[in-house]
């Protein structure tokens, strides 16, 4: 590939480095675009991490993260809806149309996994005209089962497509990211589903290794060295 400009760079990649460090990075090396997450754009405020990106010559293609949708005390709506606009607001100030949702995982004591699916899909409707009009679109992003109890109770990009189907593709999308459906017997499918229902909002690449790391969202491997077939996935 000898045109890097379509590529983005997740900011999480290089925890160390400040969003200027990152863009610098993303120009030198002919990247068109970055990902910033929350805490690089918090620590810059808005309005600076708006200039750091442009001035670097860069795009914003996703903000990471919202979400975090299924909790069940008395002031977890309020406070869910009140953190996912303001992630919406650091979108729009960065100018990126998608804000990764990772949507959360099971309250502790509870293993009701439906009823924290259905919370899910109930605050979706909450957030999508607040979404409409920050013109950010919600991106659903499905976790590998490893994760389900703690950070996502959707697993699958189908049963994302699933949660997003009631609404616009173009408020509510799926983010296809290779670390977390490689496994999937349906991966294939639902990729071609996703493209033709118009909402993928964003692929991301990055590698599948073992021995899987005490704190298991650090195995995640450079592409190529570890399991995951990226031609065809990327096919």
């Amino acid at each position: 590939m000898s045109d890097l400009s379509r590529l983005s760079l997740n900011t999480a990649t290089a925890k160390h480095a400040t969003l200027a460090e990152c863009t610098s990075a993303c120009a030198e090396a002919g990247l068109g675009w970055i990902g910033p997450w929350r805490d690089r754009i918090q620590g810059v405020g808005n309005d600076e991490a708006a200039r750091i990106i442009s001035e670097a010559g860069l795009k914003a293609s996703t903000v990471c993260r919202g979400g975090f949708l299924t909790g069940t005390d008395a002031d977890s709506l309020p406070g869910a809806i009140a953190e996912n606009t303001r992630a919406l607001e650091e979108a729009a100030a960065v100018g990126a149309s998608e804000l990764v949702m990772v949507v959360g995982g099971l309250p502790t004591g509870d293993k009701d996994i439906v009823a924290a699916r259905q919370r899910v899909a109930d605050r979706l409707g909450d957030l999508v005209s607040i979404a409409r009009d920050h013109g950010v679109r919600l991106a659903l992003e499905p976790m590998h089962p490893l994760f389900t109890a703690d950070r996502g109770v959707l697993t699958t990009l189908g049963q994302s497509l699933d949660m997003a189907a009631p609404f616009s593709p173009d408020v509510v999308g799926v983010v296809v990211d290779t670390y977390h459906v490689w496994w999937d017997p349906q991966a294939r499918e639902s990729i071609a589903r996703a493209g033709r229902e118009g909402r993928i909002s964003s692929y991301q690449i990055c590698d599948w290794i073992l021995p899987l790391a005490a704190e298991t969202l650090n195995s995640r491997g450079f592409p190529g060295d570890g399991y995951i077939d990226f031609p065809t996935i990327t096919q």
